[in-house]
């Protein structure tokens, strides 16, 4: 067999095309999930934190700012060293919002296997058990 065949063999196999599928929706999901914290969750918590809380700005000075820059778009293109927590705390919180929305739709996809389980047929009852059921059947009958 070439190696093409075993590739086209490979390429064509169920379980790779459920993967890419898998990848694909995986990758809309991730951009539903951080549309959701940027445009619901954060403007939320701002609210509730007494409004203009952009943690996607807040960020610490680590070098010399020499021009006393504010902004983190002014220190980033003049090079100055900037630790950008807010930035990382808002990927964490959709990393947790996604782990949460996955372990909801397992949780429901495990419900539902259960439910379609079907239960085993009961054993068929042995021929000496059937046959004493009749025999007390008939002396029902006849007492």
């Amino acid at each position: 067999m070439s190696i093409i065949q075993e590739f086209k063999e490979f390429a064509i196999k169920g379980n790779m095309m459920d993967l890419a599928i898998g990848v694909i929706i995986g990758g809309a999901f991730g951009k539903i999930i951080d549309s959701l914290v940027k445009d619901i969750i954060m403007p939320l918590i701002s609210v509730i934190t007494g409004g203009g809380v952009d943690f996607t700005q807040k960020f610490i000075v680590l070098g010399d700012n020499p021009n006393n820059l504010q902004s983190l778009d002014q220190l980033t293109k003049a090079g100055v060293n900037v630790l950008t927590y807010g930035n990382f705390l808002t990927i964490f919180l959709n990393f947790i919002i996604l782990a949460w929305v996955v372990f909801l739709m397992v949780k429901v996809m495990n419900r539902i296997r259960k439910q379609q389980e079907v239960a085993p047929e009961p054993a068929a009852t042995p021929e000496d058990i059937q046959l004493l059921r009749e025999i007390r059947d008939e002396l029902k009958k006849q007492g």
